[in-house]
């Protein structure tokens, strides 16, 4: 009797894993000092919410503290330094936006590898706000179609981007949005991405 019922709410526990789109999925989101609040959490808990294991990449292993409207916010746990992140270890990358953040990765040559590699190696990738700031410095993004928060507008269009002003842009695995507002389309298409994986019709 107590191993049947046991086998019952084994299949119950694994049917459950089951509907959560990204379980088994490994995805990196890359933040350092300033990064939008609200742009790492509504990503992060879509993310743990459909399952997803989620590592908190930043410049070093620290707390790294939030921006929200016009001040600082939380602090959140950066679990991984860029040093000793491998990006063949992830399925796929989120890049929150906000100003300080971004414009620190973006000069960071070991973050820009990184972000590189699931360019090259086609692999989904979220970005929102300021956060294609570092997609730029990867050189890979000629012919895409994106959109962007509006004051990095023609740093995209003068790295070949197409850019159109959209709540959400899906590109083969590349998927961006303008603000906040944004957020519930973002996370939406987020997932799908992520859950499809590898785009090997992408052109690098």
């Amino acid at each position: 009797m107590r191993d049947c019922i046991g086998m019952i709410l084994y299949a119950c526990i694994e049917t459950k894993n089951m509907e959560k789109k990204l379980a088994g999925k490994r995805v990196a989101i890359i933040v350092t000092h300033g990064f939008e609040q609200s742009e790492f959490e509504e990503p992060f808990k879509t993310l743990k919410d459909e399952g997803a294991m989620v590592d908190v990449i930043s410049l070093k292993k620290e707390n790294v503290k939030a921006w929200e409207n016009k001040d600082w916010g939380k602090e959140i746990e950066a679990n991984l330094g860029i040093e000793n992140a491998d990006s063949s270890d992830y399925h796929a990358l989120v890049l929150p936006g906000g100003v300080m953040s971004p414009d620190a990765l973006r000069v960071n040559g070991k973050v820009v590898a990184f972000v590189k590699d699931f360019l090259e190696n086609k692999k989904p990738v979220a970005a929102i706000c300021h956060g294609p700031w570092t997609l730029i410095e990867t050189g890979l993004l000629k012919g895409r179609k994106m959109t962007s928060f509006k004051s990095i507008k023609t740093d995209l269009v003068n790295a070949g981007v197409e850019w159109v002003d959209e709540e959400v842009v899906v590109d083969n695995g590349l998927v961006t949005s303008r603000s906040p507002a944004d957020l519930p389309a973002f996370c939406k298409k987020m997932t799908e991405e992520f859950v499809e994986g590898v785009h090997q019709n992408v052109k690098v």
